[in-house]
Formats: C-alpha cells, structure tokens, sequence
C-alpha cells in the first residue's frame, strides 16, 4: 500500500504478528496504533481474545438491538477489528472477571479463575496454527493490574516458550512445535504517571481510588515500572486508530477511550510503547522501532 513500508523477513516467509489479549477494546486502545500499522505494511494480524467483555459498563441505549452486553461487545469488536485491518479474530470462550475484588473474579468461567495450564494450552494452539515472528501482549501487571489482564499474560509468556516442545501441551490438531521469534509486552512510561499523583494529592485526591468507579489504584501502577525497549509510531495510520476506537462507543470509543486506558493514550496518543521479553535486550540496546527489526 503506497506510503507504508512493507515488513521483510529474512528468510522471506509470510510475515504475522499475534496480539493476545483479554477484553474487546484491548485491541484499540492498547495496541490499536501497532496494529493498523503493521496491517497496513502487508503483515498478517491476528487477534486472540479470551473473553467478550461480559461485565463492561454499558449505556442501556446501547443495548438496543442487541440481547446481551457480550453481545454489544463483540459487534463493537467486529467493526474495529475491519478498521484495522485484522486477518482474523479468535475468542477463547472465557467470561470477564471484572475488577480486582469484584465477585464476577470468582465466576467458574472467569478467565482469572481459569487453571493457567488450561489457558496457556489454548494460546499455544494458536500460536502453532498461525506461526507469529512476533507475539504482543499486555505487561506482568496487565498495566493496571485486571485480573484478566494478568490472567492472560501469565497464559501467554507459558505459551510463548510451550509451543516450540513437541511434548509440552499435544496439539489437538496434531500441528508441530513453532516457537516466535520475539515476544513483547504492552506497557507505558511511568514519569507522567507519577507526577499525575504528586497533582492529585495536591488536590486533595485518593491516587489509590482512581477512574469512575474508583477501582483503579495509580500508586500501586506507577510503583512498578517496565523498561521501554520498542517505540512504535503509528502517527501514519492515527486517523484509523482512532477509527476503530469510535467502534467501542460502549467503552467511550469516541472520546478516545475511557478509563485509565483512555488517559494513558490521551497522554502518549502517536506512539505504543513495549518490553522486549523474549529475546531478553541486551545492555546498552537502543529502543527498537520496528518489532519485526532483526527477524
């Protein structure tokens, strides 16, 4: 596509990125930016999503016309995964847990309370059945701590180093070992974070009650940081990020997004911003630009 730059790879195979992640609209206001681009550069980009968002707030006149708020969810994932241009959306089947506390957490369909061998056999089926060079998913906080997020992070790096050994999860498919070549996690700069504490308190306000229900806890967050070792601009494709994100009106879509989520990208808008995990970086290594870079 003219004004984008295809992905080469060494050994010239088909190029594929896979973003496993937990919730329609993770996909958007997360990675979104990541996403479009590298669709846009002739990579295959698919989605694996463990739950349908059973417990997102919603607007009863949003529900008009749908039976359920999975229902909602899930159209609204739909025309945002068209917007950037996905190969292919997957759904593991699993229910929203909801916050941290929240009684949905212990939901015998809950991801959170799912075993992780269970869910890390199902996110290695998948990376066997579509052979990713690169694998995306959020930090080991889950970047403000959901227990979803956390739940399908854990499942993900277990997978990551589970796919490439015949022995280790059976495919049900009979497929073969297939180990990617990197893997990153979704995550931010704490510095603004931060000082957006230091003003709060200023003003008189709890930073562990944060957000619209006041169940985030931004000291908690911005106590733990994760070097950034990839900085991906999306600036070419933000118009379409921002597209796809007017798809989840549920979740606020058309103001950028709600939540801690919104705020962050509202903060950072241009750029995503990740970890290498897997291969670790080495000392001294610059922040990558591309993550296929070296494949």
């Amino acid at each position: 596509m003219a004004g984008f730059e295809k992905v080469m790879l060494k050994d010239q195979s088909q190029p594929v990125l896979l973003a496993v992640l937990a919730h329609p609209d993770d996909e958007t206001f997360g990675t979104g930016g990541t996403l479009a681009l590298y669709s846009r550069r002739g990579v295959q980009v698919y989605l694996v999503c463990a739950t349908r968002g059973e417990v997102g707030e919603m607007d009863p006149k949003l529900m008009e016309g749908f039976t359920s708020v999975a229902e909602r969810r899930v159209d609204e994932l739909r025309c945002a995964a068209q917007t950037l241009g996905l190969a292919e959306v997957f759904f593991l089947g699993y229910r929203d847990s909801g916050m941290p506390g929240s009684p949905d957490n212990a939901h015998p369909q809950a991801l959170a309370a799912a075993p992780l061998d269970q869910v890390a056999a199902e996110v290695t089926h998948f990376i066997r059945k579509l052979r990713p060079q690169v694998v995306i998913t959020f930090d080991p906080i889950g970047g403000y701590r959901h227990p979803d997020h956390i739940a399908i992070h854990q499942a993900t790096v277990k997978a990551f180093e589970a796919a490439g050994q015949a022995g280790v999860y059976p495919d049900p498919e009979g497929l073969p070992p297939y180990t990617p070549h990197k893997l990153y996690f979704s995550t931010f700069s704490r510095s603004f974070l931060k000082v957006s504490i230091t003003a709060l308190r200023l003003a008189g306000r709890d930073p562990h009650h944060f957000g619209v229900n006041g169940d985030v806890d931004l000291a908690s967050i911005a106590a733990v940081s994760f070097p950034i070792t990839a900085r991906i601009d999306y600036g070419p494709v933000a118009a379409i990020r921002d597209e796809a994100a007017a798809c989840h009106a549920s979740q606020g879509g058309g103001q950028m997004g709600r939540g801690l989520q919104g705020w962050i990208m509202r903060r950072f808008r241009g750029d995503d911003t990740y970890l290498r995990a897997r291969p670790e970086p080495r000392k001294g290594e610059r922040p990558e630009r591309d993550l296929f870079a070296g494949i």
